[in-house]
């Protein structure tokens, strides 16, 4: 490594503890002071410092930026499925993970149902966008550009009498999502299956994943499924924080 990287790194090291004068940052580096206000000067020209009007030296906003790029790369379903399980396991039910790569929202885990009865899908399978609970949460969550664009590809296949059946209907339904916060599959994938969903959120705001709880129609009803909600969010929740999210950040906004 560099001698300069090495400096550098090490002057941003001592930021990460407070604000330092240039003083300060020369002694704790070791080296003369122009040489540290050389290093400080190229780091505050890429936004990785700042230099207040007291000439004290600040951590820079583009570490943040980096920071949280490095939670939401650490893999979301690694820090999700703890709590995946433990939703599992206190209610019995499907419990799914599903991220929107390229297009396609896929299923990234699952926990299987204790049931008898259970749904078909699998981790990998691209789940329709139309007609999925997770897939409705996730489309909910783009700019309304964006949301468009999706819905004009879609093929609306109907798989149940359920089914949405075109783009103005999707649309209209995705906005009710971001209103309330979650998203319902009613039917629409699968005649015996009801699924509840509800976005997990990066340290930008954005949704980088979806988590949802499915239920056998010979077991609950809609409003019974719905009463799951709470525990869904409060796991949706636990998950957002690991992936570095705090309450009041969302910017998930059109």
């Amino acid at each position: 490594m560099s001698q300069s990287l090495t400096r550098g790194l090490l002057l941003l090291t001592e930021l990460a503890d407070g604000p330092r004068s240039l003083d300060e940052l020369a002694a704790r580096a070791g080296v003369h002071k122009t040489t540290v206000l050389r290093l400080l000067r190229a780091l505050q020209e890429e936004r990785f410092v700042r230099r207040d009007d007291d000439h004290r030296y600040h951590l820079g906003s583009r570490l943040f930026a980096l920071a949280g790029a490095a939670l939401e790369q650490r893999g979301v379903r690694e820090i999700a499925r703890p709590h995946l399980a433990r939703l599992n396991e206190a209610t019995g039910q499907t419990v799914h993970l599903g991220v929107y790569e390229d297009g396609a929202v896929v299923y990234l885990d699952k926990f299987d149902s204790r049931h008898a009865i259970r749904m078909y899908s699998r981790v990998g399978l691209a789940m329709p966008l139309h007609a999925t609970a997770i897939a409705k949460a996730l489309l909910a969550d783009l700019p309304e550009a964006a949301r468009r664009r999706v819905a004009a590809g879609i093929d609306y296949v109907r798989h149940t009498g359920n089914t949405i059946g075109g783009a103005a209907e999707l649309l209209a339904e995705l906005v009710r999502v971001a209103e309330q916060g979650y998203a319902l599959d009613d039917a629409e994938h699968e005649t015996f299956i009801r699924c509840v969903a509800v976005p997990v959120r990066g340290a930008g705001g954005r949704a980088v994943a979806a988590v949802s709880i499915s239920v056998p129609d010979v077991l609950s009803g809609r409003d019974q499924v719905l009463e799951l909600l709470p525990a869904l969010r409060d796991t949706a929740r636990a998950i957002s924080a690991d992936c570095g999210h705090t309450e009041g950040s969302h910017d998930g906004q059109d």
